[in-house]
C-alpha cells in the first residue's frame, strides 16, 4: 500500500506542479494584482435601456485607464514579486508533493477496503478511482464552492469548510455505493448521498463581489479543475498498475 501510494503521489505531484505553473498560476498573480489594487477592473454601468451611451465623456477615459493600468499593472508586480519567486515556486512546489502523496495515500487506503471485499484493482479500475477521487475532493464541491481567485469573498471558512467535508464524503461514499452495490437500496441510497449536501446547499454571501473580471476568475476555475482531473486520473491509473504488480494484490 505504502509503495503504491509514494509511487503514484509522486507521478501526481509532478505533473499537478507542471500543469499549475503551465496554466493557472498566471491567473493566479493576475488575480492578487486586482486585490492589491496594482491592476483596476473598470466595470462600465449599462443603462436599463440596455444602450450605453456613446457620447458619454467619462467612459473613454475610462476604457483607456484599464487598458493602461492592466499593462502597467504587469510591469509593477512582476517588478514587486520577482525576488520571493523562487521561494514561492519551491514552496508550492512543495505543497503539491504532500498534498497529492497524501490524497494517494486515501485512494490506496480505498484499494485495501475493496480488496477486503473481494474486489480486484487493476490499473483500469485505479484510473475509474482516480476519476472518482477528482469527482469527491475538487468536482462536486466546486457545484457549491468555485475555486476562489485571489481577491474574492467568500462566506465563513467554518462554515464552508463543514460543507466540504460533508460533501466529499457523500460523494465519495455515494460513488462507491454506486460502483459496488448490488441492490437497489443501494442505488438509493448513493442518490440521496450525492443529492443531500446541494439540497442543504454550501454557506455563502447575501450578493457576490470582487475585484478582479469575473472572466479571469472563470477562467481560474476551469483551469483549477481541469488541472485536477488529468492529476487525479494519472494518480488512479499508476497507483492501480503498480498495485496490482505487487503479488499479493495479483488477480
Amino acid at each position: 500500500m505504502l509503495t503504491s501510494a509514494l509511487v503514484a503521489g509522486c507521478a501526481a505531484w509532478l505533473l499537478a506542479a507542471v500543469l499549475h505553473f503551465a496554466f493557472v498560476q498566471k491567473y493566479i498573480l493576475l488575480g492578487e494584482a486586482y486585490e492589491t489594487g496594482a491592476a483596476v477592473h473598470y466595470a462600465g454601468v449599462v443603462p436599463a435601456d440596455g444602450h450605453a451611451d456613446a457620447g458619454h465623456s467619462h467612459d473613454e477615459p475610462a476604457a483607456e485607464g484599464h487598458s493602461h493600468d492592466e499593462g502597467a499593472a504587469a510591469h509593477d508586480h512582476g517588478d514587486a514579486g520577482a525576488v520571493s519567486t523562487g521561494t514561492r515556486t519551491l514552496w508550492t512546489t512543495v505543497f503539491f508533493g504532500l498534498v497529492y502523496v497524501a490524497y494517494a495515500l486515501i485512494l490506496v487506503a480505498g484499494f485495501g477496503l475493496a480488496r477486503a471485499y473481494g474486489k480486484i484493482i487493476t490499473a483500469r479500475e485505479g484510473l475509474l478511482w482516480g476519476i472518482a477521487g477528482f469527482a469527491s475532493f475538487q468536482l462536486v464541491p466546486a457545484m457549491g464552492l468555485a475555486p476562489e481567485l485571489p481577491g474574492t469573498l467568500a462566506a465563513d471558512l467554518g462554515a464552508r469548510q463543514v460543507w466540504w467535508w460533508g460533501t466529499v464524503a457523500a460523494t465519495a461514499v455515494g460513488l462507491g455505493l454506486l460502483g459496488y452495490g448490488r441492490s437497489l437500496m443501494a442505488t438509493a441510497l448513493a442518490v440521496v448521498l450525492l443529492a443531500v449536501p446541494h439540497l442543504v446547499g454550501a454557506p455563502e454571501l447575501d450578493g457576490f463581489s470582487g475585484v478582479a473580471p469575473p472572466e479571469v476568475a472563470g477562467a481560474f476555475s476551469a483551469r483549477v479543475l481541469g488541472t485536477g482531473l488529468a492529476v487525479w486520473a494519472l494518480m488512479g491509473w499508476v497507483a492501480g498498475h503498480v498495485w496490482a504488480r505487487t503479488p499479493d494484490n495479483a488477480a
